[in-house]
């Protein structure tokens, strides 16, 4: 379990970074926007910052649940049940494990949605 414990806490840190690339890019884009015209409808700029603000926000989002799912599968090693399918309580492969190490379903529970 160490090395499933590395390998989520490397996760978890390079998850972190992306984060905090992300805040950077979302606050430079709304410096930028300061000087702009502030009506998103007529200034041609300001239709692409908002783009660029919502677009960017989207990917914070998903990198916060990422981050989310990376911190549950840290305490599922702890509780002794990370690898183990939470919906039919079988082992999760090594496969999917390697692909994606939040995983909370086996495979055949994944794709039945």
């Amino acid at each position: 379990m160490d090395d499933v414990r590395r390998r989520l806490a490397e996760e978890r840190s390079t998850t972190l970074a992306r984060l905090a690339s992300l805040t950077a890019d979302h606050d430079a884009v709304v410096a930028a926007s300061l000087d702009t015209n502030a009506d998103d409808e007529h200034d041609p700029e300001g239709a692409t910052i908002a783009f660029e603000r919502s677009q960017i926000g989207a990917l914070a989002r998903q990198v916060r649940h990422h981050l989310a799912e990376v911190d549950d599968a840290i305490e599922r090693v702890d509780a002794g049940t990370y690898g183990v399918c939470e919906r039919c309580g079988a082992p999760i492969g090594t496969d999917r494990l390697d692909a994606l190490p939040a995983a909370r379903f086996c495979i055949r529970c994944a794709a039945a949605g």
